[in-house]
């Protein structure tokens, strides 16, 4: 078949009109202006505040280094009230960072499952001090005898705090989902009307 043939200049046609109709069926599949996802990273304080290990293994270690800082240095003034003070402070605020990433059901087992990561931390902590002769023990150094029972002793007050932490957390956020959510059910109605 010749190129100047009509048969083939229709099939030229022919071919042409598919093409232009291609490209239009194929616009909608594939539009000009397409939607931009953007995924955003987790910034490295939220990825770190998100994994309970980490956030529960540094605090273990970070509070026994802390107290055993307090206990040396000023155990007989109101300065060290304070420092003890600040210490459950701390506690209680990497607890919240954690717990804040998770609805309030999975703080059931996350607060009391953190405490434990946490003092077992403060536990390798503790050991590793009692061997560098670092450890306090009221106003003496701890021995490797005094560990377990000073571990024990570390469990049960830390898991009193995050729980009771925790339950009064949970109580603040009800309260605040509550009347956010009046709030916003007002706002809704009144802009029906």
């Amino acid at each position: 078949m010749k190129r100047d043939s009509p048969r083939f200049a229709a099939a030229g046609e022919i071919g042409e009109g598919y093409a232009v109709h291609a490209a239009r069926t194929m616009s909608s599949f594939f539009p000009k202006e397409t939607v931009h996802w953007h995924i955003e990273e987790p910034t490295a304080i939220r990825r770190f505040s998100i994994s309970l290990w980490e956030m529960a293994l540094m605090t273990g270690v970070v509070l026994r280094l802390y107290r055993a800082v307090v206990l040396n240095y000023g155990a007989t003034t109101w300065i060290w009230l304070a420092a003890v003070g600040f210490g459950v402070l701390l506690y209680c605020a990497m607890a919240t960072m954690h717990l804040a990433n998770f609805p309030v059901r999975r703080w059931l087992w996350r607060a009391p499952l953190f405490a434990l990561l946490e003092v077992s931390a403060e536990s390798a902590t503790s050991l590793a001090l009692i061997l560098l002769g670092r450890e306090p023990h009221g106003s003496a150094r701890a021995e490797r005898s005094d560990w377990l029972a000073m571990t024990f002793d570390t469990l049960w007050t830390r898991e009193l705090v995050v729980i009771l932490w925790a339950i009064l957390l949970a109580i603040v956020v009800g309260i605040v989902r509550r009347v956010v959510l009046r709030e916003k059910v007002e706002v809704e109605a009144g802009a029906e009307e």
